[in-house]
């Protein structure tokens, strides 16, 4: 009798983990197609884009040096800084809007903001992998980059990227809520960004103290990772996951938290 009478509330369970799993996956097919219809040619255009800026940079450090900071490509060197540092920036500008863009489906029972930055994360994570795999599959078919892929800790990087990604994103949807210039002011904070993130560079040959300085950027040990997972000469000593992905973690925590609690009027703010 005690079964019979729990049946009903395992049922109610599992028609909102199904609700919610429709919700995010809706959420998730639209945000791919909007993002895809943006510009002229979708998706092809989002795949161009990384793979020009490569080809720009690769030819301006031809120009410049002799040989890559690292290896013997300038590709792959750029590549391996560029698309991760790509997939945190992607990561936290869709999270940023994902509460603003999708502020008339949430005034929707069945649809809450949680699952609209899990759908905005999800699409994220989906274009910028597969960038990743099409540019990195492309240099290492037309060139000899004498790397080898160490997946375990590219994986690694990839997972830093996505969790500060969504930590930041969480913090300046917040912030934007209730202060909308902030939208101005962060984006003329990271036009730098990939300047002191590493990408062109190596961080463990800037001078000291701007090697320390940097080195509480958390988008650095990011980048090295990535570097580490495919120069297995490299050491990249300073690189320490645990900064960027704890830092992520503490964001998401109190993301999460101020958006229960003030979910409804930054809905109304918006």
């Amino acid at each position: 009798m005690a079964e019979y009478d729990d049946a009903p509330e395992w049922t109610g369970r599992k028609d909102r983990r199904f609700r919610t799993l429709r919700a995010i996956s809706a959420l998730t097919i639209r945000e791919l197609a909007t993002s895809s219809s943006r510009t002229t040619g979708g998706y092809a255009w989002t795949l161009a884009e990384p793979i020009a800026g490569i080809a720009v940079m690769s030819v301006i450090f031809s120009l410049i040096l002799r040989s890559p900071p690292l290896g013997t490509n300038f590709q792959i060197f750029y590549a391996t800084g560029f698309l991760v540092f790509n997939f945190y920036r992607d990561m936290a500008g869709r999270v940023t809007n994902a509460v603003r863009s999708s502020r008339a489906l949430l005034q929707y029972p069945s649809i809450t903001y949680v699952d609209a930055v899990i759908a905005k994360a999800l699409a994220s994570m989906v274009t910028q992998t597969i960038i990743m795999f099409v540019v990195l599959t492309g240099i290492t078919m037309f060139w000899e980059t004498r790397t080898e892929l160490h997946a375990a800790l590219a994986v690694v990087a990839v997972t830093g990227a996505v969790v500060l990604g969504i930590g930041v994103g969480l913090i300046n949807a917040l912030i934007i809520a209730y202060l909308p210039m902030w939208q101005h002011v962060w984006t003329v904070l990271n036009r730098p960004l990939v300047l002191i993130s590493g990408v062109i560079y190596l961080h463990d040959r800037v001078p000291q103290p701007y090697q320390d300085y940097l080195w509480w950027n958390p988008v650095v040990h990011i980048v090295g990772q990535m570097r580490r997972a495919f120069y297995p000469q490299y050491t990249g000593d300073y690189v320490t996951m645990s900064y960027p992905i704890g830092l992520g973690l503490v964001l998401i925590a109190i993301g999460l938290a101020l958006l229960n609690r003030f979910n409804r009027d930054i809905l109304t703010r918006l």
